[in-house]
């Protein structure tokens, strides 16, 4: 009865959305007919997993920031290695990514309501949606149609930003796939959620001190670091809560990766963390235009893609 309801009110909202439903392209309303519970499925599962482990939430969103990068938004990331080829979720950058799970669970309880219809690129897409919303952070949503790719390379990863880069650098790389300074500024509020391991920011601690990085917060990550590279250090003081202390954070030169604090040290992008560590509300407002912008990247439409039955190898 519940699911019935839940179902009526996802209906009405479609509908008054007023967005075209069209075959070959990008909607918001691109299941309505096809597959009508297809987000409410997806929802009620990362829902469940949140419940069970908040952590989850960075790992979902970091997921589909780090297959939108690659070969644009088409579950590249899903996919397994096989014996000829080494797969991006066996790149070094990748190892860490957690959730894969919870998209398998979606998939295969939407295979079973509507046997190949909805793709493995928009469940991720959708996942981190409600990822976004279950950590307390802006309710949004993104337009579906988004097929699944058949290429996964490892050396493909070499274009995710690693967290050593400078503002200036990030600025750069973001912009090559049409981001402002501002929107990725923006998208980097993700690290309001999740942790970072020892190996990435040990670089700062070593030898001379990373000047931008407060003096009480490096003794904290040498701390961490004891543990051996794989410690894990929490990007903020609510690791599991989407605000906008990770900015906060960042004023005070306790950002955690050298790619976090260079955002505050930077006199281009000094002014974007300040107005978010002040006001949330533009935090949140601009995180969800931005994260829009990224659910769309190089999608691949119509016969350019194919929807997998399993999320982890090509048809």
């Amino acid at each position: 009865m519940v699911i019935a309801k839940q179902f009526v009110v996802f209906l009405l909202m479609q509908m008054i959305s007023g967005f075209p439903f069209r075959a070959n392209g990008l909607s918001m309303g691109y299941y309505i007919m096809s597959c009508p519970m297809a987000e409410l499925i997806v929802r009620n599962t990362v829902t469940r997993a949140l419940h069970a482990d908040p952590t989850l939430a960075a790992g979902l969103i970091r997921m589909h920031f780090h297959d939108c990068f690659i070969e644009g938004c088409d579950a590249s990331i899903l996919l397994d290695s096989t014996k000829d080829n080494k797969a991006e979720k066996d790149s070094p950058a990748n190892l860490s990514l957690r959730g894969y799970e919870v998209i398998d669970d979606a998939k295969e309880e939407l295979e079973e309501q509507c046997p190949g219809v909805v793709s493995c690129a928009d469940i991720v897409a959708m996942a981190s949606t409600y990822a976004v919303f279950a950590a307390g952070g802006p309710v949004y949503d993104i337009p579906k149609g988004r097929k699944d790719g058949s290429r996964s390379k490892i050396e493909d990863t070499r274009n995710l930003p690693p967290p050593t880069l400078n503002a200036s650098e990030l600025v750069t790389m973001f912009g090559q796939h049409g981001f402002t300074a501002q929107e990725m500024v923006a998208l980097s509020g993700a690290h309001t959620l999740g942790v970072a391991r020892c190996s990435s920011f040990k670089n700062r601690l070593s030898g001379t001190v990373d000047p931008n990085l407060d003096s009480g917060f490096a003794k904290q990550l040498a701390k961490t670091c004891s543990a051996g590279d794989n410690a894990e250090q929490p990007f903020d003081a609510t690791r599991n809560i989407f605000d906008n202390v990770y900015f906060n954070g960042l004023q005070r030169k306790a950002g955690v990766l050298s790619s976090d604090q260079t955002l505050f040290a930077s006199a281009r992008t000094r002014n974007i963390v300040n107005g978010y560590a002040f006001n949330q509300a533009m935090f949140f407002l601009d995180f969800q235009q931005a994260m829009v912008k990224m659910s769309t990247l190089d999608v691949k439409e119509g016969s350019k893609g194919e929807v997998r039955k399993d999320c982890r190898k090509i048809n």
